[in-house]
């Protein structure tokens, strides 16, 4: 009983200066200075109140719940994480890794009703047979412009778990840009997107800096499943290659959800997570010539390529932005799915992987996996041409406007 009550006396005291901590220099200085990490137990041995006791005991503070895979988000003093990971019960200790969006520095926007990527993969093509009427698109980001008059029609929800007590508003730009290749409307002002009739929905688990843990992003998983999202983008990722995640992609896949992911901005280097998990399409970005984006990860786990370098798209505060990066290219391959999901296809990983235009090497490889998205075949579900090449004499048209908006 002595043990028990100088046990609790220690976490109390060790809350206690989390508090200090607090006040005194802010959240998250208060935060480097216990630690971040995500407990995960095994839940036949150790129940839930059991969980907040033993995490207490220690002088842990619980952040959130994470019921996607059995665990929690938790600020531990440097010294309880190890006595925590030896009690029985609890499986693993991984840390809450900082998940980033891989978009590069934002330039003007220009002034394309149809955004080239859009052409380029023959979106505007497939939507005599699919707009994506009806599909829920989930937008894992840092929000949408919940007010953008291209996307305000399409937008069906909204959540926000860094705070709960605040909207799945963009407070960032990445997560709106996102959105707008997704589904843009046509309604005759600004970009149109891959799938314009789709239902967009703000899941924001990126802060206004374009970063934010991975338990956010887990819990923002669990929205998707326990909302009926069919299609997942996730234009951010990780170097950190953490159980708990590539667990949360898992059970996300194993509820019948598309998952789509930035391959990451590595220059050459390898993909990133969750991109680099096998539930997850993977998706390179090229350029107007077709050529592998000088910026983009590669590797065996790219499955797709779609249009990354200069892409116009809708941004917060009702406003437009032209930027690249593979988060720019991901969207791309989610409008994609939501065509052929509208259009009455099943297996459609399969089926963007049989109509994608093979570049590069013949066959599948590490630049360009099976090869551009080609959006109007995928809708169909079937090869029916030969790869179309880039429109030349279009392209030279979009650099003389772009040209033009700029001097002015």
């Amino acid at each position: 009983m002595i043990i028990m009550k100088n046990r609790w006396a220690k976490a109390t005291l060790t809350a206690i200066l989390f508090i200090t901590i607090f006040l005194a220099i802010g959240w998250n200085a208060a935060e480097a200075a216990f630690g971040r990490k995500i407990v995960v137990f095994n839940p036949a041995v150790v129940n839930e109140p059991a969980q907040e006791a033993l995490v207490k005991a220690v002088g842990g503070v619980i952040l959130k719940d994470l019921p996607l895979i059995n665990g929690k988000a938790v600020l531990l003093p440097p010294q309880a994480e190890a006595a925590l990971g030896r009690i029985p019960g609890v499986v693993r200790i991984d840390p809450d890794v900082i998940v980033e969006a891989f978009g590069k520095p934002p330039k003007p926007p220009p002034a394309e009703t149809l955004p080239w990527g859009v052409d380029r993969i023959d979106a505007e093509l497939a939507w005599a047979t699919s707009t994506g009427t009806g599909v829920k698109v989930a937008i894992v980001d840092t929000g949408i412009d919940l007010d953008h008059p291209d996307l305000q029609a399409n937008i069906k929800g909204n959540v926000n778990t860094i705070n709960p007590r605040k909207t799945g508003d963009d407070d960032n730009g990445h997560g709106t840009h996102v959105a707008g290749t997704v589904a843009a409307i046509d309604n005759d002002i600004g970009v149109i997107g891959t799938s314009p009739t789709a239902y967009l929905y703000a899941v924001k688990v990126l802060s206004r800096t374009g970063s934010g843990f991975l338990s956010d992003v887990i819990e923002g998983l669990q929205w998707c499943i326990d909302n009926g999202m069919q299609v997942v983008n996730m234009s951010l990722g990780t170097s950190s290659n953490v159980q708990s995640f590539h667990n949360a992609v898992i059970a996300v896949n194993n509820a019948g959800i598309v998952q789509v992911a930035a391959a990451g901005n590595a220059s050459g280097g390898p993909v990133i997570y969750p991109a680099a998990y096998e539930e997850v399409i993977a998706v390179s970005a090229t350029d107007s010539t077709d050529t592998i984006a000088s910026f983009s990860s590669i590797g065996p786990e790219v499955e797709l390529a779609a249009p990354g370098v200069n892409i116009p798209s809708t941004w917060k505060g009702g406003g437009y932005n032209t930027i690249s990066g593979t988060s720019m290219a991901a969207p791309h391959v989610t409008g994609t799915v939501a065509l052929a999901i509208a259009a009455g296809l099943t297996d459609v990983r399969a089926t963007l992987q049989a109509t994608a235009d093979d570049l590069g090497a013949t066959g599948k490889d590490i630049y360009y996996g099976y090869g551009l998205v080609d959006a109007e075949e995928a809708a169909s579900g079937t090869q029916t041409a030969a790869p179309r090449l880039p429109d030349v004499s279009t392209q030279n048209k979009l650099a003389t406007t772009w040209g033009y908006l700029k001097s002015k």
